[in-house]
């Protein structure tokens, strides 16, 4: 059985398509999958990477190509009323569920579903109110989103998925390999597949002389 690590950040629209998709992807095989909460906006501070919203006509057609997606594969996806915006609500609320930094699929797809199903402002406080609600009896003991055990684990996630070589949401690791975002769903299947592929082009396609100078 493959062990795949799912690094997600609730704020991605990719990562609610992926989560969707990915036991309709993999069907057949066997694999873990365990779930673990980054703040993606740290990851693209340290590549200087602005993100798609950060830069305007990237930002419309990211926000089109999406709630395409959605229509085209049939997963409810609706814009929030806000976006970006900080999830770091979110991600705490998430890991207040956890001791160890992952989160099972019933935490994640309760986040995920809050920001992308609906079209409503996901940092409401009303709506917030009702998800912890929701959420309670999946809190660990004595742990609340506020605290410094849960803010720790988050940035230990948000930190070995760096040390990974992590640069975006959705990531999959699995045996060392990184596969990143939505469309890399179906070669992380061939790569469970096994196909050959990845024993003979995986690390030369990589190996390119860069082409810039210095």
């Amino acid at each position: 059985m493959k062990h795949i690590t799912f690094y997600l950040d609730f704020v991605s629209p990719y990562a609610w398509l992926a989560f969707e998709r990915l036991p309709v992807v993999l069907e057949g095989l066997s694999y873990r999958i365990e779930y673990r909460p980054v703040l993606l906006g740290a990851l693209l501070q340290q590549h200087g990477n602005p993100g798609p919203a950060g830069i305007a006509p990237k930002r419309d057609w990211t926000y089109r190509h999406v709630t395409w997606l959605g229509h085209a594969l049939g997963v409810p996806l609706h814009m929030p009323a806000r976006h970006p915006f900080s999830p770091l609500p979110l991600l705490r609320q998430s890991l207040a569920c956890s001791s160890d930094g992952s989160i099972n699929r019933f935490v994640a797809g309760t986040l995920l579903r809050h920001v992308w199903q609906g079209g409503h402002d996901a940092l409401d406080p009303a709506r917030l109110a009702q998800l912890a609600l929701e959420l309670a009896p999946q809190l660990q003991p004595d742990q609340d989103p506020t605290s410094a055990t849960v803010k720790a684990l988050l940035r230990a996630n948000t930190d070995t998925a760096a040390a990974q070589g992590v640069f975006g949401v959705p990531a999959f690791e699995v045996d060392g390999k990184l596969f990143w975002g939505f469309d890399s769903l179906p070669m992380l299947r061939a790569y469970l597949d096994g196909d050959a592929w990845f024993d003979t082009t995986w690390d030369a396609a990589a190996s390119v002389a860069q082409g810039l100078g210095s």
